[in-house]
């Protein structure tokens, strides 16, 4: 049962970690014609980077932490002992960071019009491309999609488990 505790688990890191994706494409897609933001300039696009973390959390000492007996209701019921896994899961946790894109730069567009327009009438915008950031959206929303048929499925095979 471990195992099946541990896709769980892993599955909703990957689940956590897709929703923030999809916020950060959010927030660019909403912030393509930004040309003044609060530390100056034009908008940077953002991206979410994800790394292991230091800390690594085995899911069983939560369990165990959490852990009951369980009433016997019935004299013929067996005594019951914990059941020790052969292998310890530790699953690492891992995070996801909202950085800006170091990559990312500025376009030039002519607007002498625009109220942020330079003495040659070019306004910095910023590098956003909505077509980009959909297909980045898209593939976030397919990950949380197989995340969530991933947990589905583990609940379905705990579930068949305990009618055997």
């Amino acid at each position: 049962m471990s195992g099946i505790f541990s896709s769980i688990e892993i599955s909703a890191t990957g689940l956590s970690l897709q929703r923030k994706k999809m916020d950060v494409v959010a927030e660019n897609i909403a912030n393509a014609e930004t040309t003044r933001t609060e530390k100056g300039g034009p908008y940077r696009r953002k991206r979410v980077m994800v790394s292991a973390s230091e800390e690594e959390v085995p899911f069983r000492n939560v369990m165990n932490d959490l852990k009951t007996k369980l009433a016997m209701t019935d004299s013929r019921h067996l005594p019951g002992s914990p059941v020790i896994s052969k292998e310890d899961v530790e699953v690492s946790k891992v995070e996801g960071q909202q950085v800006e894109d170091p990559a990312s730069s500025f376009r030039l567009v002519y607007d002498p019009s625009h109220p942020d327009a330079d003495e040659k009438g070019f306004v910095k915008m910023p590098d956003v491309e909505i077509v980009n950031e959909m297909v980045d959206m898209i593939a976030a929303s397919r990950g949380y999609e197989a995340n969530t048929t991933a947990i589905l499925s583990a609940k379905e095979m705990a579930k068949n488990a305990l009618n055997i």
